[in-house]
């Protein structure tokens, strides 16, 4: 089975005031489909509180991020489904409980993983 990542980025979750809750748990009631379903590898949300930083090979840390991926933030999911099709209905259904569209994208293989 492949791994599918499916996410948004923060800006993309507008919500009319007090709806977070609702949002909160809609999504979590997802989350809980897919762990039952036995399809939920890993998810969360970027803390956008926790500034990024790089770590070189030699252990030293250094304020900043890859250019390209400055804006990195959001909410991700990893599932690991039997289709391409299986994705787009998750990612569906995600889309209905954070009331935004989801990005997809599938892992290459590894067999180590």
């Amino acid at each position: 089975m492949t791994k599918y990542l499916i996410s948004f980025p923060s800006a993309a979750m507008v919500l009319a005031e007090g709806e977070l809750q609702a949002v909160s748990d809609a999504s979590h009631a997802v989350v809980q489909e897919a762990k039952d379903a036995g399809v939920w590898v890993f998810g969360g949300g970027i803390d956008e509180s926790i500034p990024p930083v790089m770590v070189d090979g030699d252990g030293t840390v250094r304020e900043g991020t890859y250019p390209q991926t400055a804006q990195l933030e959001g909410g991700y999911s990893v599932l690991e489904l039997p289709s391409y099709e299986a994705a787009l209905e998750w990612a569906a259904k995600i889309a209905v409980a954070c009331r935004c569209a989801q990005e997809v994208r599938a892992f290459a293989y590894d067999p180590a993983s």
